[in-house]
């Protein structure tokens, strides 16, 4: 049952971004894919005046996109998320221990869950990134933004949903180290416990991003239109430079990873809950749900609506900032390798 309601969510949402997207079209030019530039570049127009053929030298602006490889994909993406999962990890452990069940606190668990796991748990980060980024990079001009996010939050669920596994219990102490939690998983629960939960992780992550991508697809190139027209290409002087190229700073990149991520998180906290209630449920003395729908009954019924989102702010603090140094770190990297591909 809750199988199709996790997958009615994500269509929802999907629809939801779909007519964002048709109304961001707009704004957007054609070709959308990662940080793109604009060049000036000069044509030869030909009129008669007084049946005289005379020839006039314009300057034209072109939106271009230089392609990167797949292995240039992965290697920006997976760099961008694992640095910046890394560096906001023990604000990550924070929201973990404020959505458990039982509420605990650092006190419980001591300072050091704050950063238990991360050099570990951080590197399957370099994963989600490549995947994310490749896919989307790779199928954006195809399929548009929000197939195109849909798809790479998919294919990361492959290595997104162990790494939250292992490192939610590391945090809630339920295993000592990394080591100890991969063994104990496999052999207690096999491979699917490292898949446990694995159906609100998806609910969460597919709807998150592809809001949080298609968002900032759209005010990427909302801002670089907007440069672009003050730019005033159309009237580069005759001794000016026959390239000049528009793109977005390590700032604009930062706000907007930010706006877009905490559209994302906002819409998407509640399965965030659930999917952290199941799989820390092991490190709670109270009864064990049955399953995702009974966690999301039980919540309900024992502690009301509010319940859903709690630990709102510690993962608003921490998806702001992951996502917008990931974007910025992530549009840096990338616009090392065009200009080296050029």
């Amino acid at each position: 049952m809750w199988f199709y309601i996790n997958y009615l969510t994500c269509f929802l949402h999907l629809l939801l971004i779909v007519r964002v997207q048709s109304i961001s079209r707009r704004w957007a030019p054609a070709s959308t894919s990662s940080n793109p530039i604009l060049i000036s570049h000069r044509q030869i127009k030909t009129y008669k005046q007084n049946k005289t053929t005379v020839k006039t030298s314009v300057v034209v602006p072109i939106l271009v996109t230089p392609s990167l490889s797949i292995s240039q994909r992965l290697i920006a993406g997976g760099s961008s998320r694992g640095l910046a999962q890394m560096l906001l990890y023990p604000i990550d452990a924070l929201r973990t221990l404020a959505q458990t069940r039982d509420g605990r606190t650092l006190a419980d668990v001591g300072a050091k869950a704050l950063v238990r796991g991360c050099a570990t748990t951080s590197s399957f980060a370099i994963f989600i990134g490549s995947i994310q980024f490749a896919i989307f990079g790779a199928t954006r001009d195809l399929c548009g933004p929000v197939v195109a996010a849909g798809l790479g939050a998919a294919g990361s669920c492959l290595v997104s949903v162990p790494q939250e596994v292992i490192k939610q219990r590391l945090i809630t102490g339920v295993y000592s180290n990394f080591g100890n939690a991969v063994t104990t998983i496999y052999k207690t629960e096999g491979v699917k416990g490292f898949y446990s939960a694995w159906r609100p992780t998806v609910a969460r992550n597919i709807p998150f991003v592809v809001c949080t991508f298609t968002v900032m697809d759209m005010l990427k190139h909302w801002r670089l239109e907007s440069k672009s027209r003050k730019s005033n290409l159309c009237n580069i002087g005759e001794n000016s430079s026959n390239e000049q190229k528009l793109s977005l700073t390590i700032t604009e990149n930062l706000i907007i990873g930010i706006s877009s991520s905490l559209i994302g998180a906002t819409l998407t906290h509640p399965t965030d809950v659930i999917k952290t209630r199941m799989m820390t449920q092991a490190a709670s003395k109270a009864i064990p749900y049955s399953s995702t729908l009974d966690c999301m009954q039980t919540i309900w019924s024992s502690e009301g609506p509010k319940a859903f989102y709690s630990g709102f702010l510690q993962r608003s603090a921490y998806m702001g900032p992951l996502w917008s140094i990931q974007f910025a770190l992530n549009g840096k990297f990338t616009d090392i390798m065009k200009k080296n591909n050029t």
